[in-house]
C-alpha cells in the first residue's frame, strides 16, 4: 500500500527535547526538595502525559503539587528550549526527501510543539498540521489520537506511517493497525505488531519507501 501520510511525533523525534524537557522537571521538584535523575526521567517517562507523569511523581515522593508548578514548568522548558534545543540528528535531511503530506502528532499542549518547530526551523514541513492531545482530548497511547487526525487529514490508516521515539507512542500507532516507525536508539525492548525499528532519521526515507512497496514485514 502506497504511503501517502506521514503523522509525526515531537518530542525525541522532531526535536531533541526529551532531556531539556525532564531537566526542567527535575528542577521544578527541586524546589520541592525532591531530587530526580534526569537521566532515569527520560527513560522511564518519555511521551507520557504529563498529568500522569506529575501524579506518579508526586505520589512516590509523597509531595503535593502546587498549583503553580505546570506554569513555572512550561516556561522552564520554553527557557531551555531557547537557549538548547536542537532538531534530531539528520531529520532535515529525511524531510526535504519525503514528498508525502505530513503532520505532527503530539502529547504536548500545541504551543509547545509550535515552539519547537519554530526553533529548530521545522515549521515548514507540517504547515497547519499540527495536532496536540489536549486538543484532540485524547492521549497516547490510545491508538484514537492516530486513527483521529488520519481521518482529519482525509488518510485511511493503511496509507499512514507513524513515526515515534517512545514505547508509548509506538503502542498508540500498532493499536491503530498503523504502520509504524520506532526511533529506538535505546535499544527499547517490545514485541508490538506493526512495528519496525531504525535508529538514524537518514534511513527513514529508505524505510518508509520500502513500507509502501511492501517489502518489509512487519513484526
Amino acid at each position: 500500500m502506497t504511503k501517502t501520510c506521514l503523522l509525526f511525533d515531537n518530542d525525541g523525534t522532531l526535536v531533541d527535547s526529551e532531556y531539556l524537557c525532564n531537566l526542567a522537571i527535575a528542577q521544578q521538584f527541586s524546589q520541592l526538595q525532591v531530587t530526580l535523575d534526569v537521566d532515569y526521567l527520560v527513560e522511564h517517562y518519555r511521551g507520557k502525559k504529563m498529568a500522569n507523569i506529575l501524579a506518579t511523581l508526586g505520589a512516590e515522593h509523597n509531595v503535593a503539587i502546587p498549583d503553580n508548578f505546570l506554569p513555572e514548568y512550561r516556561q522552564r522548558v520554553a527557557r531551555l528550549f531557547e537557549q538548547e534545543l536542537k532538531p534530531i540528528a539528520n531529520v532535515k535531511k529525511a524531510l526535504d526527501k519525503l514528498p508525502q503530506k505530513k503532520a505532527v502528532v503530539s502529547n504536548g499542549p500545541k504551543f509547545k510543539i509550535v515552539q519547537a518547530l519554530a526553533l529548530c526551523k521545522l515549521q515548514h514541513y507540517f504547515g497547519e498540521h499540527i495536532y496536540s492531545a489536549y486538543d484532540l482530548e485524547v492521549y497516547k497511547p490510545d491508538p484514537q489520537i492516530y486513527l483521529q487526525v488520519a481521518s482529519r487529514l482525509g488518510a485511511h490508516p493503511s496509507e499512514c506511517v507513524v513515526i515515534e521515539d517512545s514505547i508509548t507512542g509506538v503502542t498508540a500507532g500498532s493499536q491503530a493497525g498503523i504502520s509504524t516507525l520506532f526511533y529506538n536508539k535505546t535499544k527499547q525492548q517490545h514485541s508490538l505488531p506493526h512495528v519496525i525499528d531504525f535508529d538514524d532519521m537518514a534511513h527513514l526515507p529508505e524505510l518508509i519507501a520500502d513500507l509502501s512497496q511492501s517489502s518489509i514485514t512487519l513484526k
